[in-house]
Parts: C-alpha cells; sequence; structure tokens
C-alpha cells in the first residue's frame, strides 16, 4: 500500500502488517491512517471446480465499522494506461465499495474533508481480480484508478445514485498530492496516461482549496 501527503510519501509493505485491522467472518478489514478509508480482505474459497468468494455482506461489514445502504452498482472495463480521476460528486457525495473482477489497477483516494485530520493526504492500494481485495471508500473523499494490466474491469457500489451535473475532480498529477502512480514512466512511454478530455482540465489541489475558502 502507498501513502502519501502534502509533507511527503511514504510506502509500506503489507497492510495489515503496519495497520491495525479486524476480521469478521470471511472478510478482513484493515483501517488506513485516512479516517473511514478501509482496505477489505477477503476469503478465497477454492477446489478443483474453481472458486467461491464473499464480496459483500452487512452484518459483517457494520462489524468492520462500514454502514451503508449502496442504492447502485457500477463496472467500467478500461485497457493499460487508462487513469479515470480523480472524481467526486460535490453536492451528493458518494460513497464507494470498489473492487477489480480482471485484471489490476492501483487505487486511489484523496482525503477532501476540511474537518478531517488527514485533510489533503492521499491512499493507494493494488486491486486485482487475483488478490480479492476491496477499498470502501468514504463519503467526501475524490478517488481515481490506473489501470496496469492488458485490461480490466472495475466494479464499485456507491451509497447514492450518479447525479449528472454534480461531477467534481481534482488533478491526477498534481504536485502537492505527488501520487506515486506504479508503472507511470513505462505508461507514458507507451503513450498513455489515458485520460478523458474532462480528466485532462480538473483543478490542482491547491487552487479547489482556494475556490472554496480552504487555502
Amino acid at each position: 500500500m502507498e501513502q502519501g501527503s502534502h509533507a511527503g510519501m511514504h510506502a509500506s509493505d503489507g497492510a495489515s502488517a503496519v495497520h491495525p485491522a479486524l476480521t469478521s467472518g470471511n472478510f478482513t478489514f484493515v483501517y488506513t491512517p485516512i479516517p473511514g478509508l478501509v482496505i477489505v480482505d477477503r476469503r478465497i474459497f477454492e477446489d478443483d471446480r474453481g472458486s467461491f468468494q464473499e464480496t459483500y455482506k452487512r452484518p459483517d461489514f457494520e462489524s468492520g465499522g462500514i454502514d451503508c445502504d449502496f442504492v447502485q452498482l457500477n463496472q467500467s472495463t478500461s485497457v493499460r494506461g487508462v487513469l479515470r480521476g480523480l472524481h467526486f460528486q460535490i453536492d451528493h457525495p458518494q460513497a464507494k465499495l470498489v473492487r477489480v473482477v480482471e485484471g489490476e489497477v492501483f487505487d486511489v483516494a484523496v482525503d477532501l474533508r476540511p474537518e478531517s485530520p488527514t485533510f489533503g493526504r492521499w491512499e493507494g492500494v493494488t486491486l486485482s481480480a487475483e488478490n480479492g481485495r476491496q477499498f470502501f471508500v468514504p463519503r467526501g473523499m475524490a478517488h481515481g484508478f490506473l489501470v496496469l494490466s492488458p485490461t480490466a474491469t472495475f466494479v464499485y457500489q456507491c451509497d447514492d445514485v450518479y447525479h449528472p451535473g454534480d461531477e467534481g475532480g481534482i488533478a491526477w498529477d498534481d504536485p502537492d498530492l505527488a501520487i506515486t502512480w506504479p508503472e507511470l514512466e513505462a505508461i507514458e512511454a507507451e503513450g498513455g496516461p489515458i485520460l478523458s478530455e474532462k480528466d485532462r482540465h480538473h483543478l490542482s489541489l491547491r487552487a479547489w482549496k482556494s475556490a472554496r475558502g480552504l487555502a
């Protein structure tokens, strides 16, 4: 897992070895330094027929401190080098439970809650079909991901519906955030990252804070 802040970035080897965790049922909830931002590992049962896994079970998630009424389920497919983000809804913030069902991405959340002790910090985690890991992103975060595999299918549950025209964003390459996107040099050599037109023009974190009187 990667971690960052305005003061700089540092990395850790193995989230569960560094951060407190709680196991409930077939899930282990790993608590990052950002309040409410949780990595979710789950047991995968395999035999000669294939595999089985629970991806969500409300009583266990409530025990792990995640109590949401998910109302929308989204899925996207992207090729290597696609970078989506950093996105949030302005007046209708969403909590998200995100996972990858095919391929691999580096997933990032940025704390945009002014009252939070980690306001302006980011956390990143590699999500893949192989590791089965999920990331719970609470309301008040900007979120994005970079595709590392040839293709990736990304699935996320939201606790509010999508509201057209309510989108906000922070620049993925903001120098103050200084997010350490893995494989970025190789992806740039391949002509990426691949961005939507909208994602090319998001505000820097500093400009976003200034526009809201938070500078």
